[in-house]
């Protein structure tokens, strides 16, 4: 998935925003002190520095899936979404010419709300579903580009932060009921006769009670009194 998204941003790049510049790479390393030192022609760096979960576009309940009758047989939960955040910098020999392939990257990514469709490949393309995109977002507060720089090293130097939502669609899948007819649901009670559950030796009295789904039985008591003789 991430992979995917990778791929999606280095076409679009390199046939849209630096058409006519094929020698300026497209890398995804991480832009280290070590790393820059070595970098020797025009290059643009898209650095993955975060991955968390978009809340946001988090759903509830459940999806259903159908077979070829148009019969629920399973239900999934619906597609989460996770921010790749990435850090955008060109490295040239004049910061003249880093400044003239961002604002040509920033005009590309002005262009779309969402990553092309025609870009997707993989998973992303079989899901059909749009992957949105932000571009040059003020940072949330528990985070700064300076730590990151920080982090990594290095200088700061002038970025953009491009951050892309992209759907996973991984869950648990839960299968789906039995199909119930238009006669609904038969339900059967026990036909076992009352005396079967009841000890033959305990007799009976006013304080027994039917059990509930046995039938009824005809209980007829004969009360005869003798005189004596």
């Amino acid at each position: 998935m991430i992979h995917e998204v990778d791929e999606a941003l280095r076409a679009m790049f390199r046939t849209e925003a630096l058409a006519g510049g094929a020698q300026v790479s497209v890398v995804f390393d991480a832009p280290t002190r070590d790393w820059a030192a070595k970098v020797n022609a025009p290059t643009v760096n898209l650095y993955l520095y975060d991955i968390r979960e978009d809340m946001r576009r988090r759903e509830r309940g459940l999806l259903n899936e159908y077979d070829e009758r148009g019969t629920i047989v399973a239900r999934r939960r619906p597609p989460r979404y996770f921010k790749l955040s990435y850090l955008i910098t060109a490295w040239t020999r004049r910061p003249e010419d880093e400044h003239r392939l961002l604002s040509s990257l920033l005009s590309c990514l002005l262009r779309y709300e969402a990553l092309p469709a025609e870009r997707l490949t993989g998973t992303l393309a079989e899901l059909g579903v749009p992957v949105p995109m932000t571009i040059a977002l003020p940072p949330p507060e528990d985070r700064s580009f300076a730590d990151v720089w920080s982090a990594l090293g290095g200088e700061l130097k002038p970025s953009l932060d491009l951050v892309v939502s992209v759907p996973v669609t991984e869950s648990p899948v839960y299968p789906a009921g039995p199909e119930v007819g238009e006669e609904g649901l038969s339900v059967g009670l026990s036909d076992v006769a009352a005396d079967a559950r009841t000890p033959a030796n305990r007799p009976s009295g006013p304080g027994d009670l039917p059990v509930y789904g046995t039938k009824r039985t005809a209980v007829s008591s004969q009360v005869s009194e003798e005189q004596p003789e």
